[in-house]
């Protein structure tokens, strides 16, 4: 398989394992006590870092809508990896080399660790969206085979974002790509079928009244002859017909008496055309989808604009996604219980499509948004406020979808450079983490009985025996308040007083603390 290369791409390849990881600390939960949506404002790199004890493998849907490298710089979105963020970021990764980067080379530095903790994010079952223009699509296209598999390419969807041409460019460009990856790879047990609707469903008529509804026809012929598939028929009004010259009938002729007998023919509205077959509206589950997606459908950058200003007063974001956009995205690769995943967050146009999707068929899906520039809350938070409450006044007032979440920012390292735990964390997210890293499953409730319980997993009960103020051991004592009954132990405390034996004999595994906490 072909592969990319580009200055810097040694020094970020396994950036990912690198990444410090850091607790997430909620701010205020907004329209509820507690909620299961996530706006983070910090670094994207870092906080998906901090989603993967809780979300590795449950992400149905991510949808990204990262820097385009344009070099544009005067936009509210920095999209240019010139950013001083990112130099920061890319002088402290890649080192002085990073001075003499392309911009190719900083994007691809900026991108590439991004992806690789994003596929580790998405389901089995899950499907990654990223939005590009030509700047960048070929590479994009290129590190998405090497990090999801080229056999996990699902396809580049076209996206008309323009309603007319530039007038000011003999060559003006009208589309960008989003290019999609199946982490199985297969297509159909990943995608959702679109439903009938719109132009699409206005196809379906009922001339004859057809008690079963509206309903298309198909041509009942086929080219080519058959013997078995060139009988007569007698059409309602009497008259006898063989198939057309060059064709026979589509279907054996007790198929067609079948047919005919269910009122499933159409003779036209005379009874004397050539027979056609009919398909009820109620029949079809839904239409595949086409990659060709023309504004008039998902809409356009000037709708998205006036969408956002419509909600928070002026156009203070250049270039956001249209609702309608995200919404086909959603309705392709997600179901009313996923959990959607934007780490380029920008406006907020992923939750809005979000909330839009579960008033209207009254889902649950749950959204994670993370946005690292300073208007995380002032313009990413705030739109989401503005859609759960209704916005707007008069006629062009707009109901409030209802829902709720939590704003985080990102918090304390976990584990401090010399491997010690940093203390300031908490007993709580500590085990959190460390249940994960033990069986990659989330921690169970707390026992008020077992306070150092965390879970059970393939039959092994794990335990984190931590006390932030006093030394821990692991003793016959401590073996006695455990109630839970499992074939296997795993046991974390400080120090250990059981000989070997008497671990083997109980089936434990001791782990000293911090010495064999793993790293993400």
């Amino acid at each position: 398989m072909p592969t990319l290369e580009w200055i810097g791409k040694e020094k970020v390849v396994n950036h990912h394992l690198e990444v410090p990881y850091r607790i997430l600390e909620g701010q205020y939960t907004y329209n509820a006590e507690k909620s299961e949506n996530m706006i983070i404002r910090g670094d994207n790199l870092e906080a998906l870092k901090a989603l993967l004890p809780r979300y590795e493998g449950k992400v149905k849907c991510i949808y990204i809508d990262p820097p385009y490298n344009t070099g544009n710089e005067g936009w509210v979105y920095n999209d240019n990896v010139n950013d001083p963020r990112i130099k920061k970021w890319l002088g402290e990764v890649v080192g002085k080399e990073g001075e003499d980067l392309s911009r190719h080379d900083k994007w691809l530095c900026m991108i590439y660790p991004r992806l690789k903790l994003l596929q580790r994010l998405l389901a089995e079952d899950g499907a990654i969206f990223i939005s590009i223009d030509d700047a960048e699509q070929a590479n994009l296209r290129l590190i998405c085979d090497e990090i999801f598999g080229a056999n996990k390419f699902a396809g580049v969807l076209i996206w008309q974002k323009r309603t007319s041409p530039d007038a000011r460019k003999k060559l003006s460009n009208g589309h960008e790509y989003i290019v999609a990856y199946a982490k199985n790879g297969d297509i159909d047990s990943t995608f959702n079928l679109l439903d009938i609707e719109g132009k699409d469903a206005e196809k379906f008529k009922n001339p004859d009244n057809d008690p079963r509804g509206p309903w298309v026809s198909s041509d009942f012929t086929a080219q080519g002859w058959r013997p078995n598939q060139m009988y007569e028929i007698t059409t309602p009004s009497g008259m006898k017909m063989t198939p057309p010259e060059g064709r026979c009938w589509r279907h054996l002729e007790e198929v067609y008496n079948t047919l005919l007998s269910e009122g499933r023919l159409w003779f036209g509205s005379d009874g004397c055309g050539v027979p056609r077959k009919k398909t009820y509206l109620h029949e079809k589950e839904g239409k595949g989808v086409w990659t060709w997606w023309p504004n008039s459908e998902v809409g356009h950058t000037q709708e998205a604009t006036q969408e956002v200003a419509a909600i928070l007063g002026k156009a203070v974001f250049d270039y956001p996604k249209p609702i309608r956009l995200l919404t086909r995205i959603f309705k392709i690769a997600s179901d009313p219980d996923s959990i959607v995943l934007d780490s380029f967050a920008g406006s907020g146009t992923t939750a809005h499509a979000v909330l839009n999707m579960n008033k209207a068929d009254g889902g649950h899906r749950k959204f994670i948004l993370v946005e690292m520039m300073d208007y995380a809350e002032s313009i990413t938070a705030e739109r989401v406020k503005r859609v759960i409450d209704g916005y707007g006044e008069g006629k062009n007032a707009v109901a409030g979808t209802g829902g709720d979440f939590t704003f985080y920012d990102l918090g304390h390292v976990l584990l401090l450079p010399n491997g010690n735990l940093n203390e300031d964390v908490g007993a709580e997210k500590i085990r959190e983490y460390v249940y994960f890293m033990e069986t990659k499953s989330s921690i169970e409730p707390d026992k008020t009985d077992e306070p150092y319980y965390m879970g059970v997993h393939l039959d092994s009960a794990y335990y984190f025996f931590y006390e932030r103020d006093s030394l821990t051991t692991l003793s016959r004592d401590f073996l006695g308040n455990i109630k839970t009954k499992a074939g296997r132990y795993t046991i974390y405390a400080d120090q250990c007083t059981l000989s070997q034996s008497e671990l083997e004999r109980w089936h434990i595994t001791f782990k000293k603390i911090p010495r064999d906490i793993s790293k993400l």
